[in-house]
């Protein structure tokens, strides 16, 4: 019986001590859950700065004030040309003339004076009859056609207003670095102005393959319309002109080119002053980086541009420069293809003295060059421009005398006689054309009707077969 009250005490005691052991952890777990229940999330606050955004912020330009400050300065270019339509049917039974209709162009300018001087590209205003310009605030004036230049497709225009107008201030577009943030303004539909941003992409980009251009290239959107605009820095300064855009269907893809403002102002200040542009010309030919010579020579992976040939007369002749010698640098600008030379050449005018730094036997020299005019070495002439033998032709050739044809857009020479760049002129009315001096004395002696006086011309095609050909 004891035994028996001594296990029923132990099963109530066990049984005693488990419910309180289970209502304990109960509820303990029951606090445990409100508390986390009522407990908030960690949000941020609307006005917290992690150090990362404080960096991006730091970097990242603010373009209102260069916004603000060109915006009023680009205008709507509109070139109106009168074209005439092919005639019809009607037209030749009954002997009328074909009809004239406008014809209506348009793009961008930038007004780069306060008496209404204008930049734009030429092929803006090509042909044109009419010009009229829309302000940033709508109200139109027909502009004057002052100058152009071709080769490097500016024109500037200048219209009368009542006031003085907003004028963008010349950045040095020799200063601009590869990466650094630039704005593209255009007027393009005549909606008042347009912005985009990028950064440039590149420098001395040449888009002829004949090294003739000096191009930025920046990836900022540049469609059509926007040719003829303002490309400008962070602070609101003109380093270029839209000029073009790579694209085979007509708009931007990615890619886009500007004249660099320092080109461009000197060719204003030349159209202003001289009427055209003034060329200085350093006198020296270039060895093509991937011509089988510079392979041959081991030279195609130089830095700086290898001189194949100084030509006489010249400033780099007088000055001692040498053919073999490598151009490293002019003045303060570095030199790494023919692109950069050129385009820094673009703008100085003759009688400027410039700098050349060259590498000769591994050493580096600095010589100072007096440009020389372009007349010395080659010449427009009846729409072709037309240069003197290179030294290295005469010696392989055995030919001393005639200029060679650099450039044709004569349609008559070229289409009735075929005359295209390589050909040689040897003689103008039996008069014996050795140089381009004699070109020069002819144009003298004729001006602008020197097409009209020649009746006899001489010349060898690219195989030096001789030809000549009477007009009268």
């Amino acid at each position: 019986m004891k035994k028996i009250l001594t296990l029923v005490f132990v099963s109530v005691l066990g049984g005693i001590i488990a419910l309180s052991a289970y209502t304990f952890f109960l509820n303990n777990e029951q606090i445990v859950t409100i508390e986390d229940g009522n407990k908030q999330p960690s949000f941020l606050n609307a006005n917290y700065n992690a150090k990362t955004t404080n960096v991006l912020n730091a970097n990242t330009p603010d373009f209102t004030l260069a916004a603000e400050n060109t915006i009023h300065s680009v205008v709507h270019v509109k070139n109106t040309s009168l074209v005439t339509g092919g005639q019809t049917l009607q037209d030749l039974i009954y002997g009328r003339q074909s009809k004239q209709r406008a014809q209506v162009g348009t793009g961008s300018g930038v007004i780069v004076s306060p008496d209404g001087y204008i930049i734009t590209n030429n092929h803006v205003i090509a042909g044109s009859d009419k010009i009229s310009i829309t302000l940033n605030d709508n109200r139109t004036y027909e502009a004057q056609l002052i100058g152009t230049d071709e080769k490097t497709d500016i024109a500037l225009l200048k219209i009368d207003a009542e006031d003085d107008l907003p004028a963008i201030e010349f950045g040095d577009s020799d200063t601009a670095k590869i990466g650094e943030w630039v704005l593209a303004v255009g007027n393009p539909f005549n909606l008042t102005s347009t912005v985009t941003a990028g950064i440039i992409s590149a420098k001395a980009r040449d888009l002829s393959g004949r090294n003739s251009q000096s191009f930025i290239q920046t990836d900022a959107a540049v469609n059509p319309g926007n040719s003829g605009g303002a490309l400008v820095n962070s602070t609101g300064q003109l380093i270029g002109i839209n000029t073009a855009i790579s694209s085979q269907t007509g708009s931007y893809i990615g890619y886009s080119f500007a004249v660099p403002s320092n080109i461009a102002k000197k060719v204003i200040q030349d159209i202003i002053e001289y009427g055209d542009v003034q060329e200085g010309i350093l006198g020296v030919s270039i060895l093509n980086r991937n011509s089988k010579e510079a392979l041959e020579k081991g030279i195609n992976e130089i830095e700086g541009v290898y001189v194949s040939e100084v030509e006489e007369k010249s400033g780099a002749k007088k000055a001692g420069i040498r053919n073999g010698d490598i151009i490293k640098r002019l003045d303060n600008i570095e030199v790494s293809k023919f692109s950069d030379l050129s385009g820094y050449l673009k703008t100085k005018r003759p009688d400027d003295v410039i700098n050349v730094e060259v590498l000769r036997d591994n050493e580096i020299k600095s010589i100072p060059v007096k440009l020389s005019k372009s007349d010395i070495i080659s010449v427009d002439f009846i729409d072709m421009e037309l240069r003197n033998l290179p030294q290295k032709f005469k010696k392989e050739t055995n030919i001393n005398e005639g200029v060679v044809v650099q450039s044709n857009n004569n349609k008559f020479l070229y289409t009735k006689l075929g005359i295209r760049p390589g050909y040689i002129i040897t003689g103008i009315n039996d008069i014996p054309i050795k140089t381009v001096e004699d070109i020069s004395d002819f144009v003298a002696k004729y001006g602008s009707n020197a097409q009209d006086n020649i009746f006899k011309l001489e010349y060898m095609n690219t195989r030096l077969e001789r030809k000549e050909v009477i007009f009268r």
